[in-house]
């Protein structure tokens, strides 16, 4: 909203107005509340799991390994102190050196992806790349969650279904 806006609603008795500099897109990709006709669609950041394993650079990976399946996972998200994402270490990085850390066992720099990305469009692109998990991060990095292949195709798959019962219904109307 414009400065003068901000000022206008001050005027009008509203007593707490912000200056959104980062802009619609970015609000949207913080996962803070939106609306209009598509709100209610399921995205990324709303399918990820947060409770992901995370550990820090200098975690040994043996150490790290143990922490994660033992809580039923096969990747651990690398963060920093900030909990911005730095990397992964997927099975194979797991499975590899129980006493490195896990600075020089992970695969730096992974794809994140936004918290409004659409749900089908990330089961899409999960299937097309062969990606079977995706961190979700707020635009300056932070850890959201992680999104599985398996729970974006699950949920496009129900949303599909519900679209599809909602047409056949609209035909039913018709006749």
């Amino acid at each position: 909203m414009s400065p003068r806006a901000a000022w206008r609603l001050e005027s009008m008795g509203f007593g707490e107005v912000y200056d959104y500099v980062a802009g619609k897109q970015d609000w949207g990709a913080a996962g803070l509340p939106v609306e209009g006709k598509l709100a209610s669609r399921p995205r990324a950041g709303t399918v990820a799991k947060p409770d992901v394993p995370t550990c820090g650079l200098e975690d040994r990976v043996g150490d790290v390994r143990e922490r994660v399946r033992a809580e039923g996972w096969d990747v651990c998200v690398v963060v920093n102190e900030g909990s911005v994402v730095l990397g992964l270490l997927r099975e194979k990085q797991l499975d590899a050196g129980d006493d490195r850390p896990a600075r020089e066992a992970m695969r730096p720099g992974p794809s994140t992806f936004r918290h409004d990305v659409d749900i089908e469009d990330m089961a899409e692109f999960m299937a097309h790349h062969d990606l079977p998990s995706a961190p979700v991060t707020t635009s300056d990095g932070r850890l959201v969650g992680l999104l599985t292949e398996e729970d974006a195709a699950r949920v496009a798959h129900e949303l599909h279904a519900k679209m599809h019962a909602s047409d056949e219904e609209h035909d039913d109307d018709d006749h």
